[in-house]
């Protein structure tokens, strides 16, 4: 599958420019001729298959922040063509703050290729800016070898034209992006003061990590969304009430959680490490969601009109899931299993993934994968079958799929498995993301 060798070939660049070798990355994505001129679909898949390698090797990118860059990259992408297409409609207007973007100059000549291309590179440096060498290098090869790629054949005037109008594009959108609330993490995200809410029920941390004593990105819920209203659209039912008593519906979810772990099958905790998705090991929920539209995208050989509605659907739909969710997580402040369960059922037991270091209701990787199931469904139709190949690189076995739905379903309960998440917080994130999703279904972007 030629998805899998674009994840190889990303992780393969990094590797080589840590040890000071040059490669071409990306080279898989032209057709029949690893070193022709690809068509503008398929650099804008290399530049995203790169952009993910990436996210693992940026030091702020927690999922909130590596889908708020998802968000810009997609509306970069599908504004920088929309002047070279005949059905695609800009979403000026219809996106929170979006009041204007460039245009083209009526009846001249640009290159899509190279306007895409253009676009991204800049694109990926304005959001990637602070990634450590290895990924410094990694984008300076790649603007270098695909750049020489894509002018091979074209007019120079046409080629400076195409460029200008790229750059002018990314450069715009991030312009727009710099108000939002997102623009700055500092200490990787987590506060320097924080007023924890006290009470049994609320929030604690759970590793011993010193940065880690306060939550992460604790404001997160207050940003400016794509096209949702804003964080406390979606709200969520909340969690059940709390208590310690056999009986309460709280204590059977944590005995589930608690029950599930102790006798995990192969199958379950392949799952939970098949979704795991962690910070700063890989390309995060985000990514790899983004990872499954690009393999489909490729199956499908979608043109660029298509590519570009697809990704900046789900970055808008991704980045609007995590303010939703984050809104959620400081409204309800709560406990974690491996804090309940060590306190009231068992204080040796462990779970399976490690804590992340924020409050358990709801659960992001749920909220993020509704609102994933709501926009590639309505894009590609239900029962769409699929195999994601996400963590091979990494040797975790592909996954075949029957829906979209399922795989979100996988998605959320592999938190269960794992160790991470009350039942409760994954079937409320599943519907808040779900719901999310379809404002973004709403967006017009077709003539």
């Amino acid at each position: 599958m030629r998805a899998f060798h674009h994840a190889m070939a990303a992780l393969a660049l990094l590797a080589l420019l840590a040890f000071g070798v040059v490669a071409a990355p990306g080279t898989a994505s032209a057709q029949g001729n690893v070193e022709g001129r690809p068509e503008a679909q398929e650099i804008l898949r290399d530049w995203y298959y790169l952009m993910n390698e990436l996210v693992r090797h940026t030091p702020t990118y927690s999922p909130p922040v590596a889908s708020r860059s998802f968000g810009y990259l997609g509306v970069t992408a599908f504004e920088a063509a929309v002047g070279g297409s005949d059905t695609l409609v800009s979403l000026v207007g219809q996106l929170h703050d979006l009041d204007s973007v460039p245009q083209r100059e009526a009846g001249a000549v640009y290159d899509e290729t190279v306007v895409i291309s253009a676009a991204m590179s800049d694109a990926i440096v304005f959001y990637f800016g602070n990634t450590g060498p290895t990924g410094q290098r990694a984008i300076q090869r790649a603007q270098e070898k695909w750049r020489a790629r894509v002018v091979d054949g074209v007019p120079d005037d046409v080629v400076a034209r195409s460029e200008a109008f790229g750059k002018a594009m990314a450069a715009s959108i991030r312009d727009w992006s710099l108000d939002d609330g997102g623009a700055v993490v500092t200490n990787m995200g987590f506060p320097e003061t924080w007023d924890l809410p006290k009470g049994d029920d609320k929030w604690v941390p759970t590793n011993p990590i010193r940065q880690q004593q306060l939550p992460l990105l604790p404001e997160w819920g207050n940003n400016r969304t794509f096209a949702i209203p804003s964080g406390a659209t979606c709200a969520t039912p909340g969690n059940p009430a709390f208590g310690t008593a056999t009986d309460t519906q709280f204590y059977k979810e944590a005995l589930e959680v608690y029950e599930t772990g102790k006798a995990l099958t192969p199958e379950q905790a392949a799952i939970a490490r098949f979704w795991s998705d962690d910070p700063m090991l890989s390309m995060t929920p985000p990514g790899h969601w983004v990872s499954i539209a690009l393999q489909v995208a490729e199956r499908s050989n979608l043109p660029l009109d298509e590519n570009v509605d697809l990704l900046a659907r789900m970055g808008i739909a991704m980045s609007d899931a995590f303010v939703g969710c984050w809104h959620e997580k400081y409204a309800y402040n709560l406990i974690r299993p491996i804090t309940y369960i060590k306190k009231n059922i068992d204080p040796k037991w462990e779970p399976l993934l490690n804590t992340p270091p924020f409050p358990e209701y709801p659960s992001g990787h749920s909220t993020v994968s509704g609102s994933m199931d709501a926009v590639l469904t309505a894009f590609f139709g239900d029962n769409y079958e699929f195999e994601d190949h996400t963590g091979s690189p990494d040797g975790r076995n592909p996954r075949t799929f029957k829906s979209f739905h399922e795989a979100a379903e996988e998605a959320g309960i592999s938190r269960l498995y794992g160790g991470i998440h009350f039942h409760a917080a994954i079937v409320d994130g599943l519907e808040q993301g779900r719901c999310i999703g379809g404002y973004t279904n709403a967006l017009k972007t077709r003539k």
